[in-house]
């Protein structure tokens, strides 16, 4: 099984180290990663969005362990990539940076009500072990660094590290081949968490969404991502400026973007929000967060944004 397949598979990054791939990358459907050692022990990289899904997860990581992951790490508090956390067994030890804990408790299941689809039965589990930097998971045959490169996608991101093997699971710090997303984070975080991912000179990368990156192609994605930064940083100079709010910026910036092949177009408004806040002395008014921008992102969709769970 491939991308193109429509479903989502089980991809060997590296020996006893795994992607689980969920196309189509859109709203609601991520990347997760599964690293086996030696002695059969997996330690999970996120959960994902419903139960189904995390139920057809958790089959991969028995295939490919022999049983549950003996422990999970969540690279930030979206519930893309923590409704699963519910499911894991009671014995499974979820690890994540102190401030993915609070943002889980804080959300809760506000999304479902966003972004409806057939969740099955979610139950709030944050983090049980909290860290606010760097950590190594020293496992029987291998070790997995945990470094901490927020704030950039939110706050709090985590990037998993295998230095022996050379792979990286970003989480949401990489999307190939959609629009990423800063409101959460920082505008400027992204870019500099984006330039040390490519100092960690990765031979594969799992993006949080979209398919695996291997050889030239991590470096594309990389530099990519850092445009695209700049892109954003871009139109929010000239546009606040021109007295031009970011939702009017961001209409206008689609009218001739160089990403109009990448998904998820409407996240150029919540971008530009905070690159205004960034870069200039603008004040939204509000929170920058997902919910008091949806109204924003859905006029520039043009209409209802949907789960693709």
């Amino acid at each position: 099984m491939n991308w193109e397949d429509g479903a989502s598979y089980l991809e060997e990054m590296a020996p006893g180290v795994h992607a689980f791939v969920q196309p189509d990358g859109g709203w609601m459907v991520n990347n997760c990663g599964v690293v086996v050692d030696g002695s059969g022990d997996a330690v999970l990289v996120d959960t994902t969005s419903t139960e189904k899904r995390n139920r057809a997860l958790l089959a991969e990581v028995e295939k490919v362990s022999g049983g549950g992951p003996r422990l999970a790490v969540n690279t930030h508090s979206h519930p893309d990539h923590t409704y699963g956390n519910g499911f894991l067994p009671p014995t499974t030890t979820i690890i994540g940076h102190h401030l993915c804990r609070e943002g889980v408790l804080r959300a809760g299941l506000a999304a479902t009500k966003e972004l409806p689809a057939d969740y099955g039965d979610l139950v709030v589990r944050p983090p049980d072990v909290t860290v606010d930097s760097d950590v190594t998971l020293h496992l029987a045959d291998r070790s997995v660094e945990l470094r901490v490169l927020g704030p950039a996608h939110t706050s709090h991101d985590i990037g998993v590290w295998l230095p022996e093997q050379r792979a990286l699971f970003a989480g949401d710090l990489a999307f190939a081949g959609g629009h990423p997303i800063f409101l959460d984070g920082s505008m400027t975080g992204f870019k500099e968490a984006t330039q040390r991912m490519r100092a960690l000179a990765p031979e594969v990368l799992l993006p949080g969404h979209g398919p695996v990156r291997r050889g030239e192609e991590v470096a594309e994605l990389l530099d990519r991502q850092e445009q695209y930064v700049d892109w954003i940083a871009a139109i929010a100079t000239e546009s606040y400026a021109a007295g031009l709010t970011p939702l009017e910026a961001a209409q206008k910036a689609l009218q001739d973007s160089p990403y109009a092949a990448w998904p998820e177009s409407e996240r150029v408004v919540c971008n530009l929000h905070r690159a205004y806040a960034e870069t200039t002395d603008y004040d939204a008014g509000h929170p920058l967060n997902i919910p008091h921008l949806w109204p924003e992102m859905v006029a520039l969709n043009g209409g209802p944004i949907v789960s693709h769970a």
